[in-house]
């Protein structure tokens, strides 16, 4: 940890020595929320978010907020790594192993025109009882497999000794963004209502767990959470499927799978508390997780160390340094494209609008991975070889 901000109701303990007015703000406004139990948690990859920041960590008293989940519920990574080392013949084949992973995978705003299998969809819901989930299953089963836009990913990655690693980050799709729209909509009514003492310029509005629509968003929550698992694995077994075609003894390993944008109940500090996480992911003591850098930096496998004083919590990434319009307004088309070609990176800097995710529009990986020594132990560095993007 960083330092610690007591001016406010509880403290805000920092994992970063730079913030941002916007981030500080924020923050501020999740530490005077009367519901915000001992203190709130920053992890070096912050930047603004809507309501609460990307990278912070809030324990509430039996409370639920829509928004400091989010938008995209359940968004996480899944990594795999293979028994495969990377040698100049499977180097060249990258270029058409990429071109057939994008066939089989759409990306942006692209779905499938089928509907996938309903088998792989989450079990032991009742989807029925769910308002909105009811309402997107149908289209859900379409964007079930499909990697969607932003700082969404598929890469190919090599590690130390030259085994070739898959990583795949992406969410709960449309599915999720509804469920948050429609549970942030009402909490702000309600709250309205209620009269509540959460100021509504901090889009913080909250749902208790004493009123039915606060179970009802967590069921809804908890089922994106699963999509979003769903989506990551569908999308993985096509990228194995691509893999076998080339090289057909191939063999894969266990899935690493850690989500960062979702609410829980868990204690500490000998308390129950629902534990929000937005673009922070657990580091619970021997559980294994993933913190990407960008498209032209190394990623990490991780093993959580358990520091309660982050509530088990560590980074969900290298954190953006830019917005995504002053990153395409700023950086140097033909400087991100050199500094990508020259590591022979098969890269997704391809027009000047790619640059929201060019390296540069993001943190330095390696001082955000020091910033947080003491919540994660590395356990497996990975550099990236091909990147797909939306």
């Amino acid at each position: 940890m960083k330092r610690i901000i007591d001016t406010e109701r509880i403290p805000i303990k920092l994992w970063l020595d730079e913030i941002d007015d916007n981030t500080l703000f924020q923050v501020k406004n999740l530490a005077n929320l009367p519901f915000a139990f001992k203190h709130i948690a920053l992890m070096p990859d912050a930047h603004t978010g809507y309501g609460m920041p990307i990278g912070g960590v809030m324990a509430a008293d039996n409370v639920v907020v829509p928004n400091a989940v989010g938008v995209d519920i359940g968004c996480g990574i899944c990594a795999v790594k293979t028994d495969l080392k990377l040698d100049p013949n499977i180097q060249r084949r990258l270029k058409e192993v990429v071109g057939d992973i994008r066939e089989k995978v759409p990306v942006g705003f692209k779905h499938h025109k089928r509907a996938q299998d309903e088998t792989l969809m989450p079990r032991g819901y009742d989807v029925g009882s769910m308002e909105v989930v009811r309402a997107e299953y149908r289209s859900a089963l379409r964007q079930l497999g499909t990697l969607g836009g932003g700082n969404h990913f598929i890469e190919i990655q090599k590690d130390k000794d030259n085994f070739i690693w898959i990583m795949i980050h992406s969410g709960s799709r449309n599915i999720g963004k509804q469920v948050a729209d429609h549970y942030n909509k009402l909490a702000k009514r309600l709250n309205k209502q209620w009269n509540s003492p959460v100021p509504p310029k901090a889009d913080l509005a909250y749902l208790p767990f004493t009123t039915e629509e606060a179970h009802r968003y967590f069921e809804e929550m908890n089922y994106c959470v699963d999509f979003a698992l769903a989506n990551r694995k569908l999308m993985l077994t096509r990228v194995q499927e691509v893999f076998l075609d080339y090289f057909s003894k191939i063999k894969f390993g266990e899935i690493i799978n850690i989500a960062h944008n979702y609410a829980k109940w868990e204690k500490h500090f000998g308390k129950n508390v629902v534990v929000h996480r937005k673009g922070a992911t657990s580091a619970h003591l021997g559980e294994f997780g993933i913190i990407p850098g960008s498209q032209g930096t190394k990623s990490y496998i991780v093993v959580g160390l358990g520091n309660p004083e982050s509530f088990s919590s560590c980074s969900h990434g290298a954190g953006r340094v830019m917005g995504r319009n002053e990153a395409i307004r700023r950086l140097s088309f033909e400087e991100e494209v050199r500094k990508l070609n020259k590591r022979g990176i098969l890269h997704s800097i391809r027009t000047h609008r790619d640059l929201d995710e060019a390296p540069s529009a993001y943190k330095n990986i390696q001082q955000v991975m020091l910033d947080q020594e003491d919540l994660v132990k590395i356990v497996t560095e990975v550099s990236p070889l091909a990147v797909i993007k939306g």
